[in-house]
């Protein structure tokens, strides 16, 4: 009985392959999509820091006394943002404004990741935030080239 599904799969998944497997598909999604991705040139110290702060904020989000992915990342935090600030800014992102959040970002990781080694859940709890929500302006700024987005 297993071996019919298991091949039944099989067949489904083999069908799905040759329709939507073809190199040319995606190469055409991809020039389609050019125009778009264009201004959304990525920024890997940002995507970086993000997959970090994402794994640190949202469960504290979820929860606000699960800080322990957070103290967890605290040190990586601190290590992305000092390589962040110190990387060099893309064209579009070099700016006095960009570079005085990257700088502060980078102070306050690192505070941070003091304040995680002082064991204070509630101090910690703030300066996570604060540090999620300087992360939102500077990708504000990424994204709006300047302009403020409010996405709330």
């Amino acid at each position: 009985m297993k071996r019919l599904v298991i091949a039944a799969l099989l067949i489904s998944t083999g069908i799905m392959w040759s329709c939507s497997g073809k190199k040319e598909d995606s190469a055409h999604d991809h020039e389609h999509n050019h125009k778009h991705s264009e201004d959304q040139i990525t920024w890997k110290e940002m995507d970086d820091f993000h997959m970090a702060m994402a794994e640190a904020f949202h469960p504290y989000m979820e929860d606000s006394t699960n800080l322990e992915p957070a103290k967890t990342s605290a040190t990586s935090l601190a290590e992305l943002a000092a390589k962040w600030s110190s990387s060099t800014l893309p064209e579009k992102a070099n700016t006095s404004s960009m570079k005085s959040k990257l700088d502060k970002l980078s102070q306050d990781a690192a505070t941070f990741s003091e304040t995680v080694k002082a064991g204070d859940d509630k101090a910690i709890g703030d300066q996570l935030t604060k540090l999620h929500d300087l992360f939102h302006e500077i990708q504000e700024e990424w994204y709006g080239g300047g302009e403020h987005h409010h996405h709330h």
